[in-house]
């Protein structure tokens, strides 16, 4: 696989995960708890970041959001980044928390005052900062002057918020201009692409339920991922943050970005199957993500789950670990030979171990 050529930027460290320059496309989700409650919230952190997310972050509303960011930061490893808005003393409390990125508006924190001092508690770690610009939330006098959230007004408001912080010479910046349709998602990312060498963070903001979000997400950062931009990425969805990363994860191996997963095949199914074959394909493919995590050098077997004898054993020739359904059971075959027949409830651990054998065997 050919993978796109990066666009040249910036590097900086997100606790100890690097970004820009070169530095492999980082996954973000956002947890949707509420980060007042430390053992949900760490909880939603272990699961997503059990399935590859690099990333978390967290909307820190009020003093009592802020508080808990210690707790959760010592029971996590993951960089965590502080959503913050309008009351720059929520970032200055994220600081002392101990998180590793802020994401905030400089120009909606209380002016210049202000600034220099989220700035000064940022600067002896290197925290960085991320300008995060969205369509519905453009400053008032720039949707005045472009009539709407045109691109050019995104890429307008986040260099001047760009601009606040250079001149208290702070350059720990990433950037990301949002819109929630694709067509201007794309036009501004290319904009601010051309205007500046920070690291962006791409998404389409308010994307959607599941099917229209991770359809809008991937129409647009597959453009902007072929042609080199991007640095760190969020699938915005209405929907559980593990679905998040998991698009988000898909979407960069596509593009050869990322370590390949699992290699599942699994037929659409019909009224022939007895099995339930996509609880037991999407199992598969969840166990076994968790084990390429550990074992980032394992061979990766191609696996095929079948539901019926129809096309079955034809594929299972043609894979190597498979499973053909019958009722309420699989056969199993290995390199196109049938090897035994296996309850259903038995599939999927039967399989993660036919993987593990397979790094012995091979």
């Amino acid at each position: 696989m050919i993978t796109p050529m990066r666009r040249p930027t910036r590097r900086i460290q997100l606790g100890g995960l690097p970004i820009g320059d070169g530095a492999p496309i980082s996954v973000q989700t956002m947890t949707k708890t509420d980060t007042r409650d430390v053992a949900a919230t760490v909880a939603q952190i272990r699961e997503i970041t059990a399935l590859g997310c690099d990333i978390v972050r967290l909307a820190v509303p009020d003093a009592a959001a802020a508080a808990a960011l210690a707790e959760i930061r010592r029971q996590v490893d993951v960089p965590l980044v502080a959503d913050i808005h309008f009351d720059h003393r929520l970032a200055l409390a994220a600081i002392h928390a101990g998180v590793d990125g802020l994401r905030i508006n400089p120009g909606n924190i209380g002016g210049e005052e202000h600034v220099r001092a989220v700035v000064a508690a940022a600067r002896p770690r290197q925290i960085p900062i991320r300008i995060g610009v969205n369509a519905g939330s453009l400053e008032p006098a720039l949707l005045a002057r472009h009539g709407s959230a045109t691109p050019e007004a995104l890429v307008e408001s986040a260099l001047g918020h760009v601009t606040m912080l250079e001149s208290v010479d702070y350059c720990e910046i990433k950037i990301s201009v949002k819109a929630s349709d694709v067509a201007r998602t794309i036009a501004a990312y290319r904009l601010l692409a051309e205007q500046t060498a920070y690291p962006l963070h791409l998404g389409v903001t308010e994307a959607g339920t599941f099917l229209a979000g991770t359809v809008r997400s991937c129409a647009a950062m597959g453009v902007l991922l072929q042609e080199g931009i991007g640095d760190t990425i969020r699938v915005s969805l209405t929907a559980d943050p593990c679905e998040e990363v998991r698009v988000g994860l898909e979407l960069l191996r596509a593009f050869g970005l990322r370590a390949p997963g699992a290699s599942v095949t699994s037929c659409p199914t019909c009224g022939r199957t007895q099995v339930n074959v996509a609880a037991v394909a999407l199992a598969i493919e969840m166990q076994l993500e968790g084990f390429y995590r550990a074992h980032p050098a394992a061979l990766r077997p191609h696996i095929a789950v079948m539901g019926c004898v129809v096309n079955g054993p034809g594929e299972a020739r043609e894979a190597d670990i498979a499973l053909a359904g019958g009722k309420d059971l699989f056969v199993l075959y290995i390199r196109g030979q049938r090897v035994a027949t296996i309850p259903e409830a038995e599939a999927v651990a039967c399989i993660v171990e036919q993987v593990r054998q397979w790094q012995t065997r091979n």
